[in-house]
């Protein structure tokens, strides 16, 4: 029976020899991941059930992220229910403040996930580690606690929709844009609980980095997960770095998709979206005059070296606009110590900007970078809802880091040619 790459992992976990879309299985889970926010509740309900031991001491992963350095005292009691059962667990997968970074990059970068796997996160972005060739999608807190104490998940398997880019990527062009432009041709429902699986010659010219930032926003299309036919990149990024030996799984050639979408992207400029949701985009050019007050540059979707080294081109040997903020957030320490060696932390700083130790922060509108009434920023983040990072009056641009860059040191949302051209 042909199958999509994702149809082939869950049937692996789930002991079958296949599966189609609609099919209810119980599957084996090789890693589940729990935050400062919503891994306290999966705890409290392992409590409340009795159970006093995790199905296995090294799939089980914590990551306090989103509320650390601790910004009160609310947020330290989460990350000390955290650290007070990692330590009575044993939990080989728990990161304290210093070493921890943004789950979804930390995770990756540390080689707890890798092709082949199956992995479910109670934080939605879990979908990023589609690019390594993995099934991961995001679940609730109970569904974490189900599976920090059986070691299972269920769920239905999802329809796939296959995204084909093909033509040549421009010079500013990332997988950020690639997926912002995806969301704005199909909307944040387009995908809803389905595969969104990118595949052509485009994809295989990215870079892990990019491929970690498209499949991080597959959630912001309604998918239940984002996935990459693992390939030489692949193979490159994981050799010497994963603790279990990958599988590498692909999508037979006549498997059956729910949709189909092929889009040549030679002509497409930088993408930005527009409040209040990802699927407003436009193109940089188009936007006009937009005033900023706040700029932001990191996350679990562009907080890594490539990101990093993107806006310290821009950044070198200028100033970031009077009256603006401009937050920079390396999304691991391992990310940070290699952006201090290169020199780019002192571009930054040498410029007027705001370098953060790794964390989730003004993302979701926690610490680190809360908006007022009425004030506008532009982001490399993946949601700007309403009220996301701050008051409900205030507005959320997306765009990917050079965009942002830019704009950081025009003030205004800025195509990064008008300031590299200078």
């Amino acid at each position: 029976m042909p199958m999509t790459i994702s149809e082939k992992i869950i049937a692996a976990h789930a002991g079958r020899d296949a599966v189609a879309p609609g099919d209810f299985v119980y599957a084996d889970v090789d890693i589940a991941l729990g935050n400062d926010i919503t891994a306290p509740i999966a705890i409290e309900e392992l409590a409340r059930a009795g159970i006093d031991r995790v199905w296995d001491r090294e799939r089980v992963a914590l990551v306090p992220d989103h509320f650390t350095p601790a910004k009160d005292i609310a947020s330290a009691e989460q990350a000390k229910v955290l650290r007070d059962f990692a330590r009575a667990q044993r939990l080989t997968h728990y990161w304290e403040v210093g070493r921890c970074g943004i789950e979804h990059a930390l995770l990756p970068e540390q080689g707890v996930v890798g092709p082949g796997d199956l992995v479910i996160g109670a934080d939605s972005h879990t979908c990023t580690y589609g690019a390594l060739g993995a099934f991961a999608t995001g679940v609730g807190s109970t569904d974490l606690a189900a599976a920090m104490a059986t070691g299972k998940v269920w769920l239905r398997v999802p329809e796939s929709i296959r995204f084909t880019f093909t033509g040549t990527r421009g010079r500013w062009i990332t997988g950020k844009d690639l997926i912002l432009h995806t969301i704005g041709r199909v909307g944040v429902s387009g995908a809803l609980y389905r595969a969104m699986e990118f595949a052509g010659p485009v994809i295989e010219g990215l870079p892990m980095d990019d491929r970690l930032s498209m499949c991080n926003m597959a959630i912001e299309a309604g998918a239940k997960n984002g996935i990459i036919p693992p390939d030489a990149v692949t193979r490159a990024y994981a050799k010497g770095r994963l603790e279990r030996d990958a599988v590498y799984h692909a999508s037979d050639a006549d498997a059956t998709y729910v949709e189909t979408h092929e889009w040549d992207i030679s002509a497409l400029e930088p993408v930005v979206a527009c409040p209040n949701l990802p699927e407003n985009t436009r193109p940089v050019s188009a936007l006009g005059d937009v005033r900023l007050d706040q700029v932001v540059i990191g996350s679990c979707t562009n907080g890594r070296l490539s990101d990093l080294e993107v806006a310290a081109d821009i950044l070198r040997g200028r100033q970031v606009a009077d009256g603006l903020r401009c937050l920079i957030f390396p999304a691991t320490p391992a990310i940070e110590m290699e952006a201090l060696k290169r020199g780019w932390l002192e571009i930054f700083l040498e410029a007027g900007a705001v370098v953060s130790p790794p964390t989730c922060g003004p993302c979701l509108g926690g610490h680190m970078g809360v908006l007022a009434e009425g004030e506008v920023a532009l982001a490399t983040t993946n949601r700007n809802f309403t009220g996301r990072m701050g008051h409900p009056k205030s507005q959320v641009y997306l765009s990917g880091p050079a965009v942002a860059a830019a704009s950081a040191v025009t003030g205004r949302i800025t195509h990064p040619d008008e300031v590299m051209n200078k």
